[in-house]
Formats: C-alpha cells, sequence, structure tokens
C-alpha cells in the first residue's frame, strides 16, 4: 500500500479532527453531488483542535497531526458520554423479540472478554428470519448520504465492536456502514453477527452492513464460524446463518463521491450499474464482478490488473483506481479486507484507502483498528482504536501473576489479572488532497486476511 503523500490528488473531501456524528443520514435515492469544496462559512473549516492536537487552517486545506486522546481506561472515558447504549424501545411491538436480543448483548459491556450471551437457538433464528426481508428490500448498491462511521473487519472481536460504537456512538446516534467479514478467527462471531443483525432490524435506514467474503458458507465453513455454531448451537443455525449472508449488499455510495465495498475493483466494471443488477439471494461466485469486489486487492507493485496470490479474484494498480474513479466522477475509494498496522492505509494517491477494524488481529498482530468519520461536507477523519505492544501486554500478564501468586501466599486477598486496556485515539490523517501527512510502513502492509 502506498505510504507518501501525492501533491496531485483531488481537493473534494478534507479531514476534519471531530468526529461526525448524528442520525438521519439514511437511504438516499435521489442523491445530489456534493459541493467540491467545503463552505469557507461552514463551522467545519474553521480552526479547531483537540486534547494534545493541532487544527486545519481555516480554509481546511492542511491538517498537521491532530489526536485527540482518551485515558488509558477505554470503557469509563467513553461510557461518560455515551452512557446510554441500550437502544431505545422498539414503536412496534413486533420488534420487542430483537430488541431484547440487542440489550443482552450490549449488557455484555464491562464484562470479561469472551463472556457469551445467554441467547436461546429459536431467537436468533427469529432475529435471521427477521433480517431477511430488511436486507433484500433495499439494493445491492447502497446509496447513502454522510454523516456516517465506517468500519472495515470485525472478525468476532466482539469486545473490540462494543469499543467501537462506545467511542463513535451506539446506534442511532450515529449512523453506520461496516464493509464486510463479520465472522471467522475471533472467539465470539455469534455475538458480533447478531448484535449487527439486531441494529440492522431496529435501525434499518441508519445502519448498513455489506457482505464480505467471510459472509459465504464456503470460507466461514472453515475459518471459524461453522465451527462456533456447531459448538454452541448446531449445524442447522449455520445454515440459517448462510440463508442471511446470501442477502446482504456488496457495496456502497456515499453522497455519489465515495465508493465502498469490502475487497476492491473489477476489471469486468464498466458501469455501476452492473452492481445493482445483480441478483440475490445469491452465493459468491468464484469469478466475476461479485466475486472481485469482495476479494480483490490493491498492489503499489503492479499497473493495471494482475493475477491475485490468494488465487481469488485480481490485484490492482493505482493506476486503475485514477482511471475507475474518473470516469464515474468519483473522488475515493473505502474498502477493507486486508490487516493494516495502523488501522487504515492509502494508496494511489490517497485515492484509496484500506480500513481494517479489528485491533491485535487473532491476538497475533500488533494492528491498530480503525474507524471513518465522514461528515455532511465529506470531511473525513480517522479514529483508532490503539493496541498495546506485545511486550507490553506479557510484561502486565506476568506482573499480574506474580502479584496474585504472591497475594495469595501471603494470605491477604486473591490477587486477579487485571485487563490492560487499549487506547482509543482520534489520528487525524487524511484521505485525498487536503490531507497533511500519512501513516508510515510497517511489517503488516498488505497483509492479506483470507
Amino acid at each position: 500500500m502506498e505510504n507518501s503523500p501525492s501533491s496531485s490528488s483531488p481537493a473534494s473531501l478534507g479531514i476534519n479532527d471531530g468526529s461526525a456524528g448524528g442520525v438521519g443520514a439514511g437511504m438516499n435515492n435521489n442523491a445530489s453531488a456534493m459541493e467540491c469544496e467545503p463552505r469557507t462559512s461552514d463551522p467545519i473549516t474553521q480552526p479547531t483542535t483537540t486534547a494534545g492536537g493541532v487544527a486545519s487552517d481555516s480554509n481546511g486545506s492542511s491538517l498537521a497531526e491532530a489526536v485527540t486522546t482518551t485515558t488509558n481506561d477505554t470503557t469509563e472515558t467513553t461510557q461518560h458520554h455515551h452512557e446510554s447504549s441500550a437502544p431505545p424501545p422498539p414503536p412496534n411491538p413486533s420488534l420487542e423479540p430483537v430488541h431484547s436480543i440487542a440489550q443482552r448483548l450490549l449488557s455484555l459491556r464491562g464484562s470479561p472478554p469472551g463472556t457469551l450471551a445467554s441467547l436461546a437457538e429459536s431467537e436468533i433464528r427469529l432475529l435471521c428470519q427477521k433480517v431477511r426481508p430488511v436486507l433484500l428490500s433495499q439494493p445491492m448498491l447502497l446509496e447513502l448520504e454522510a454523516p456516517l462511521k465506517i468500519c472495515g473487519d470485525v472478525h468476532g472481536q466482539f469486545t473490540d465492536l462494543l469499543r467501537l460504537f462506545e467511542y463513535g456512538g451506539f446506534p442511532p446516534e450515529s449512523n453506520y456502514l461496516f464493509l464486510g467479514d463479520y465472522v471467522d478467527r475471533g472467539k465470539q462471531s455469534l455475538e458480533t453477527i447478531c448484535l449487527l443483525l439486531s441494529y440492522k432490524i431496529l435501525h434499518p435506514e441508519n445502519f448498513f452492513i455489506l457482505r464480505g467474503n467471510h459472509e459465504s458458507a464456503g470460507i466461514n465453513r472453515i475459518y471459524g464460524f461453522y465451527d462456533e455454531c456447531k459448538r454452541r448451537y448446531s449445524i442447522r443455525l449455520w445454515k440459517v446463518f448462510s440463508d442471511v449472508f446470501n442477502c446482504l449488499p456488496v457495496t456502497a455510495l456515499v453522497d455519489e463521491k465515495i465508493l465502498c465495498m469490502h475487497g476492491g475493483l473489477s476489471p469486468e466494471m464498466e458501469s455501476l450499474n452492473q452492481i445493482r443488477d445483480l441478483s440475490r439471494p445469491c452465493d459468491v461466485p468464484d469469478v466475476g464482478l461479485m466475486c472481485d469486489l469482495l476479494w480483490s486487492d490493491p498492489d503499489t507493485g503492479v499497473n493495471g490488473w494482475a493475477e491475485n496470490d490468494r488465487g481469488v479474484s485480481f490485484v490492482f494498480g493505482a493506476d486503475v483506481v485514477a482511471a475507475f474513479l474518473e470516469r464515474h466522477d468519483l473522488d475515493l475509494v473505502i474498502r477493507a479486507h486486508q490487516v493494516v498496522e495502523d488501522g487504515y492505509e492509502f494508496f494511489a494517491g490517497r485515492r484509496l484507502v484500506t480500513l481494517f477494524s479489528a485491533p491485535n488481529y487473532c491476538g497475533e498482530f500488533d494492528n491498530a483498528g480503525g474507524m471513518i468519520s465522514v461528515d455532511e461536507n465529506l470531511m473525513c477523519s480517522f479514529q483508532i482504536l490503539k493496541p498495546s505492544s506485545r511486550a507490553a501486554r506479557f510484561a502486565a500478564r506476568g506482573a499480574a501473576a506474580a502479584a496474585a501468586a504472591a497475594a495469595a501466599q501471603q494470605q491477604q486477598g486473591v490477587g486477579g489479572m487485571t485487563q490492560q486496556q487499549q487506547q482509543m485515539q482520534g489520528n487525524a490523517g487524511g484521505v485525498v488532497g487536503s490531507l497533511a501527512g500519512s501513516n508510515s510502513s510497517g511489517s503488516l502492509q498488505n497483509s492479506p486476511t483470507l
């Protein structure tokens, strides 16, 4: 992925150190094109400074590493700002079972990581039954309006999903778009997907979920979700989820300027109408447009198109991104699908950004998790769930274990391991032309997730 600034980037999107919240993004079936430049009279273009940060100049044309940092105890800090996490009671009595499921899942906030939800299989089946018509009532290419927050891969890391909501605001306080890969790898795929489906049912015009390559029976049969369903419930429930995944949309267009998907571009895509014409419910094919939207990757080492080392779909170069955006009058592509060290990483002169929202992925990487806030003026800001270093985690565990053993030996009480909270900070970088600086490269650069 690319790491250096580009002076030729378009300036129709900007960056702000504040987060975009609010309700009412919803579906936009008749969206008009956004202004290329924010109005100078708009408050978002005026100088603003967050704790420990430096703000942009008055016209929003540059921004130097403005950073918002919470205390180490992320949960306490964010709960102060988002005390009401439980969804409001639904006006429709038929949604009460879904509301109950969401409440029980959200009640796990503050519980030790890995605490399982108490949900009956019949309740989960009802959830899947109710969400299918909601998904099918909306198009394969969602047309959305800002403000909204965009998240990448989650992969069953339920505790981190709750932290994202704590920082960004629980629905419907904020509008969300998730880019896929909700299951597999992590230990709580069921809690993760059930909360996301609950929010989709309760707030269908404010909460959106796209399909990732792991929302496919052929993939999650292998990488963990099947085994989790079988161990905790039944194979039959896994099949019910597969039917839901076959109904998910695959792309979203934000204010006619930002195209979002899980994987990437496709050599078969000449018109966005081709996406709109894709039929559902459907499996993910081995080749073709839908496959590419869920599987393809950018690659700094190629021009045009080349074979993908994954053995599926293609990789594409910066020239492909530039030509695609110009042809369709777009400003930016936001995609997920790859682990990136800082939670986000730019490509093609910041015309494409990779977003990954599962920090400490699989417990093996020291990557951060990223979330993008897009405000009404298409100003974009990054909010980062930053992991502790591996050495610090091991040191903390060792110190806690030693303290516990000493306390037990002296019979002065039972010592317990304390969880080291991951630091959440807003990392103000940029998406396109008006962005200053870029995230550095690292060992996770271009690391694929199957």
